[in-house]
Order: C-alpha cells, then structure tokens, then sequence
C-alpha cells in the first residue's frame, strides 16, 4: 500500500502511477500478477475510482500492464536484465548567472504590414486554424528581444544554438519528457532535416555507415543518408512499433524510429520493448536516433516519458522539434547528444555555423522562459482533443460504413480507412479530390509499408472547429 501526500503538488494519480512503476521495475509485483480492481484498491487507499484508473491508464499506455476483458489489470513481463534509471542523475541545472540573458517584457506596438494576395497564402484551398497559435504573445517576447537585447544581434550566434534556448530546452525536455541532459548536449539546427545532416556526419566518423528505419516510417530524412552513400533497410513494425528481431545485429549500425507516437500509425512502444531495444543497442555498440515526432500531444492520456530517459549506455540521440506546438515556418528544432558524440561534435563541426535566426532563437528561448510555451501546448491540447471528439462523431454520423477511424489518440493527424468506400477510388486519387475541398489527407503508402492501400492519414488539426462537420461531410460525399 502505497503512501500518498493529498497535500503534494503532484498529482495523486501521478503519486499512485509512480509507486506501482517503481514496484513493478524493482521487481516488487512480478509479471503476470494481477492488480486489485479499480473499485478494490480506491476503497483501500480511500480514493475516488477515476483517480486510480488515471493511473492505470497511463500504465496501460506506457506497457506496464495489459487489460484482459472481464478479468482486470496484469503486469507485463519486462526484459530480464535491465538496470532502473535513476531520473535526473545526468541533469545539471541550466541556469547560469554569468550568462544567461536576464530578459523582461515590454509592450512594443506592432509594426502593420500590407502583403500581396499571394504572399498571404490565398492561392491555396488548403484549411488552416487561427485559433491553433496566438501571435500577439510571441510579437510581445520579439520586441523585447529587438527593443532590449539588439546588441546580441550584430555578432554571430554559437555553431550549437544560443544558450539561452539551449538552457531552456534542456529543462523543458527533462521536466517534461524525462530525458536527462544539460545544455551542453543540445545543438539546435533549423529543421530536422539539417539536424540529420550533421549527424550523418558524426556517425560516419564513427565508424557507422548502416541506418535502419521503420516501415511505415518517416520518409523525409531517409535521403539524407541515402546521399551520404548509408547502406539502409526497413524494418517492419506491429501494435507496438519496431520489430527488434529484425535489427541488424553483430554490426555496428543506428537505427530511426519514433518510439512514442510511431509515424504514421500513432502506436506507442511499451516499456518492455523499450529495454529489448536499448538492449540491442549495448550488444551491437549501436547507435539510437528518436526522433520525439509530436510526443506531447496525446489526448487520452500523459505523455509517454522518452526512451532517452531509460538509456543508461548513453546511446540514444533524442531529437525534437517545434514546429507542431508553435507555428510551421519557425524551423526550430533541436538534438540531445550524448557526451562521447557531443565532444565529436565540437570537435568535427566547430567551423559550422549556425542555421537558425538568432533573433528567432532568442525569442523563443524568452517564450519559453515566461512560461508562454507551456500554456499554448495546453492549449493546443484541449483544442484538438475537442477536434479529435467533433471529427470522430461527424464521420460516425456521415461515414458510417465508408470510413473507419484506427487511431486518434495522439499527435497532429488521425489515421483513417477508406476499405469500405463504394465507388472504389483508390486512395491517392480520394486524396487529391479531398484536396480540392480544402482537407489535407496523405496515403500512408506514401510511407512504405505493405497492404496498407486503403490507409491515409487526416490532418484534421488543420480545420477550425466550426467547420470541422462540413468538412466530413464533403471527405464522406467523395466515396
């Protein structure tokens, strides 16, 4: 039984998630034991039941237990050797007196602008939301930076990104997604893409030439290591993502993959999975890139912790980005590095320079310092959790039997069916007739992967909600 502080900041359902977690790492409950049922354990901890299924939810999405139909809650088996992270050993505190910008707020007017009609974006149909990004904010923290720090601007930025941002990126990410780093380790780049670039090169010194991907899997930085001549393959993925048995083994190779919000099928690699990977990755002297593709917005549940936050071996690149919990075009993204290859880094890529605005790095960096960024990501969240609820009722109500929902619980888009459509359209050509009606809907086959043709993926986080049920409704007349 655990012992829970109702005066904590933390959460109950947090404080009980943690404490069965540990348990189950420690081997105090062991696999294939079952847990008390949610009424059970809220009568003996004298709690209500939604706070113990939060708990059991979250422990269901990270894969530390499984629900079997009319019988309850069971431990799943975990690898047999593992070592328990201790979080925040490798953390060091990002604040530093001597060099961190000392930022405050003003109220600049805003400069007016007038566009032409093409540079306002008008030539497209495409849907898009207002709503999903409030500027006046990020204008606020724009000006501070031109108005109070402009000095900073005549003189080039660091080869790694600007140490504010880095500072405060680095105690977002162990804050938030648990992994465990300092500002030294994290180098921004403009884009993922870009950020791949450099890593192809650190890699290749390293002796790593052999790249493996999930398939389906993100497909635009696979030409990145195609040019710089990577031997690669694809790996096939089930419900819980990558298959490790299929992993290169007695070479020394890296491996891509999205672990906690799988591209495009949403699926989230349970914990024990997690330990085989990193496991593979210590036998092999391999090399993990996680790519944290949209981690934070989950809908159903918290975010699943990163699998850097495991890695004991330092072995695992953790690379994020902003794009999807700002604005598209801010093209900031950002790459944890171990500290072998963090030293390679410096070493190899010193006489780089820094792709990123300087002026958009030191905006964001006081962004986020004022708490501005936590606030719009739990915006976004409830926003698109209401879009996820009107998007799924509207295809219930004009899809029923043409299109089917397989995933809507997480990141930017919901994966869609369109096997039941009558008039037979393939889906490429469903989706550029969707085109056409301003929705935004991509094949998965455009992905890889093998009999997923009637698949496609819906970024309905791009239509405003008042238009949400219009919207399905001229998806629903196309097939």
């Amino acid at each position: 039984t655990p012992e829970l502080n109702d005066r904590s900041r933390t959460p109950l359902y947090l404080q009980l998630y943690s404490y069965i977690r540990d348990s189950i790492l420690e081997r105090n409950i062991l696999p294939g034991e079952k847990l008390p049922s949610l009424r059970s354990l809220a009568r003996t901890l004298n709690l209500s039941v939604t706070t113990v299924e939060l708990a059991y939810s979250q422990l269901l999405v990270e894969g530390y237990l499984s629900s079997k139909p009319q019988s309850g809650y069971f431990i799943n088996a975990m690898p047999k050797d593992f070592s328990i992270s201790e979080p925040g050993r490798l953390f060091l505190s990002p604040q530093d007196q001597h060099a961190e910008l000392a930022f405050s707020e003003t109220t600049q007017e805003q400069d007016r602008f007038s566009f032409a009609p093409e540079e306002r974006g008008t030539q497209t149909s495409l849907y898009f939301d207002p709503a999903s990004f409030d500027f006046i904010k990020w204008k606020k923290c724009t000006n501070a930076i031109l108005t109070d720090y402009s000095n900073l601007l005549l003189k080039e930025g660091d080869p790694r990104g600007e140490f504010s941002l880095r500072a405060e990126i680095s105690k977002y990410i162990y804050q938030a997604r648990g992994v465990r780093c300092n500002r030294e380790q994290v180098v921004i780049g403009a884009g993922t893409q870009q950020l791949i670039s450099l890593l192809c090169i650190i890699l290749q010194r390293m002796g790593i030439e052999h790249v493996s991907f999930e398939d389906p899997g993100y497909v635009a930085v696979r030409g990145i290591f195609k040019d710089r001549d990577f031997k690669m393959n694809g790996v096939p993925i089930d419900r819980d993502g990558i298959l490790i048995e299929k992993l290169p083994v007695n070479i020394r190779s890296t491996v891509y993959l999205s672990p906690s919000n799988q591209f495009p099928t949403g699926s989230v690699m349970p914990v024990a999975r997690r330990y085989a990977l990193l496991d593979w990755a210590f036998q092999n002297n391999s090399i993990i890139i996680e790519d944290d593709y949209n981690s934070e917005l989950r809908y159903d549940s918290r975010p699943v912790p990163s699998l850097q936050g495991l890695d004991n071996n330092e072995q695992v690149v953790y690379i994020g980005s902003f794009s999807s919990t700002l604005f598209p075009a801010i093209k900031i993204s950002y790459m944890v590095l171990p500290s072998a290859m963090r030293r390679l880094f410096s070493e190899v890529l010193g006489g780089y320079t820094q792709t990123c605005s300087k002026s958009e790095q030191l905006t964001l960096a006081l962004y986020m310092g004022k708490g501005y960024y936590q606030t719009n990501l739990k915006k976004l969240r409830k926003l698109y959790a209401q879009k996820i609820l009107l998007a799924t009722a509207a295809i219930t109500r004009h899809g029923k039997g043409k299109i089917r929902v397989l995933n809507n619980s997480s990141g930017l888009h919901m994966l869609l069916d369109f096997s039941g459509a009558s008039n037979k359209k393939t889906t490429e050509e469903i989706c550029r007739e969707a085109a056409l009606t301003g929705l935004t809907i991509t094949p998965v086959s455009n992905f890889g992967g093998q009999g997923l043709s009637s698949m496609a993926i819906f970024y309905y986080t791009r239509v405003p909600a008042d238009k949400m049920e219009q919207a399905i409704i001229d998806l629903a007349a196309l097939l």
